[in-house]
């Protein structure tokens, strides 16, 4: 007797193959520890091995699926094809890949932004995600299809100056998610999951009382916490969401 309901079925990954970016911490991590319970393998990558290794030995513990670590820097093009190859290697292909990797470095003023501060966002925010979205691409449509998750930010709807830089590349790749839909459909989806401030180790650096005063003109009045990214994320990689292509998911709390 089949003890599934229709929920598991739905949102069922078994046997498939979720390759994460940044996914040794953070939303990253939710989103790969959250793939592996619902059934997928996973690669884990981000420019830490020691971070990859630790997260994949500890959901392959915890959920009995394999778990590959690898490092790398998805802002670097050219490391890019050893992070693609080495996943097929493994697993022999990617159903569903999610552009998490990110970063918003701090700086004083935007006359202080350095054309290397600016580069290295840039690159790792939007340009890592279009090479690797494109190489995972091109192999998912001569599969049979696939799932891209590229992981925005509300402040690519609400740009700040404190992230100028920041929110100019994750618009950019809310733009990547509707050309790439139309490029790579009609076999392959691509979305684009936006959160909003989440209680991640990156807000440790946050003016927390500020920063929780200005939730209260959310929605819900108050900032996301970690695991909630999930539910979101299981129905863009999943069966779940297989009439939703180019579009923006927000999980932001419901910033006006």
């Amino acid at each position: 007797m089949n003890s599934r309901g229709y929920a598991d079925d739905l949102f069922d990954l078994t046997d498939r193959v979720v390759l994460v970016t940044g996914g040794s911490r953070g939303l990253g991590r939710e989103m790969a520890f959250a793939a592996a319970r619902c059934g997928a393998d996973v690669v884990i990558a981000s420019r830490k091995y020691d971070a990859c290794k630790a997260t994949a030995e500890q959901i392959a513990a915890a959920t009995g699926r394999a778990a590959l670590p690898y490092q790398v820097h998805v802002g670097r093009w050219d490391e890019l094809d050893g992070l693609v190859d080495a996943s097929y290697q493994r697993f022999g292909k990617v159903d569903v890949l999610i552009n998490n990797a990110g970063m918003s470095p701090l700086y004083e003023s935007l006359s202080s932004v350095t054309e290397k501060l600016f580069d290295s966002v840039v690159n790792l925010n939007l340009k890592g995600p279009f090479r690797l979205s494109t190489l995972v691409g091109d192999r998912m449509v001569a599969d049979g299809g696939g799932s891209i998750i590229n992981v925005s930010s509300s402040g690519s709807r609400r740009p700040k100056p404190e992230q100028l830089p920041y929110s100019a590349a994750k618009a950019g790749l809310n733009a990547l998610t509707e050309g790439l839909a139309l490029a790579y459909g009609p076999t392959v989806r691509v979305n684009t999951l936006m959160p909003g401030p989440f209680l991640t180790d990156i807000s440790k650096a946050w003016d927390i009382p500020a920063t929780t005063k200005g939730a209260q003109h959310f929605a819900l009045r108050r900032l996301g916490e970690p695991p909630e990214i999930i539910g979101a994320a299981l129905f863009l990689a999943s069966d779940a969401s297989s009439y939703t292509s180019g579009s923006i998911v927000r999980v932001d709390g419901g910033i006006p």
